[in-house]
């Protein structure tokens, strides 16, 4: 399976931190985000990695060209930026119409990602999409999902007051090839994974819970809690 790291953000929420420094490379324990998603992907049974770039673009390539993992990783820079589900509708050729691995890489996470696969592979019914899913200390902050007896997805809720429960998107997903045909039935090259596709799923989205860690460092003050959390390796 490949999957698709999605690195091109700006790290606006991450400032001053992110003026010199992409959002995917910022340190944990003084190992860059990227490197986890790496380690954690390559040595899992993912075969290739894509890494969309924007923002910091050539600082995102002499990492990789460092990177021992260097020749499993394809770069794919956007002057503009595609939003996460045109990125995916602009590299359909590397998925070869297999299911595909999708992940926002300002994530940091720890999960076990055959199961994960797995969990897809084995899927019921008309499922095309398998989301992992978390349990949140700050549920107004996410996008908290509903599910019915099976795990299916019924039902989002993103970033409101009284959410009902703490079960969140941990934006890491897995895709059938279907879902790419229906993003380009859209005629967008602009298009947002969160509001533009998976709404349209609602009962074909299967989930898988991540018990062991994630938290998203998009913040300052997030990235300070994962300094503390994180366990060192």
């Amino acid at each position: 399976m490949k999957a698709l790291l999605l690195s091109a953000g700006l790290g606006t929420r991450l400032r001053p931190i992110t003026d010199n420094l992409p959002k995917c490379l910022v340190p944990i324990h003084g190992k860059p985000l990227m490197d986890y998603w790496l380690d954690g992907l390559l040595c899992h049974g993912i075969e290739q990695v894509i890494v969309n770039t924007h923002y910091l673009s050539e600082v995102v390539n002499a990492y990789v060209d460092s990177s021992p993992w260097k020749d499993s990783i394809n770069l794919v820079h956007e002057p503009q930026l595609l939003g996460t589900g045109g990125t995916i509708l602009r590299n359909k050729q590397y998925f070869e119409d297999a299911p595909f691995l999708v992940a926002h890489a300002d994530n940091l996470t720890i999960f076990d990602v055959q199961s994960f696969i797995q969990s897809h592979l084995s899927r019921r019914g008309q499922v095309e999409i398998t989301m992992m899913t978390f349990d949140t200390d700050n549920p107004k902050s996410c996008g908290i999902v509903e599910l019915n007896a099976d795990g299916i997805v019924i039902g989002f809720h993103e970033k409101v007051d009284n959410p009902p429960g703490i079960k969140a998107n941990a934006a890491v997903y897995i895709f059938d090839p279907s879902v790419i045909s229906y993003i380009q039935s859209l005629n967008k090259e602009i298009v947002d994974i969160s509001t533009e596709v998976l709404p349209h799923y609602l009962g074909r989205i299967g989930s898988f819970h991540n018990i062991n860690y994630h938290r998203d460092i998009g913040t300052v003050e997030s990235l300070q809690l994962a300094e503390i959390e994180f366990p060192k390796s």
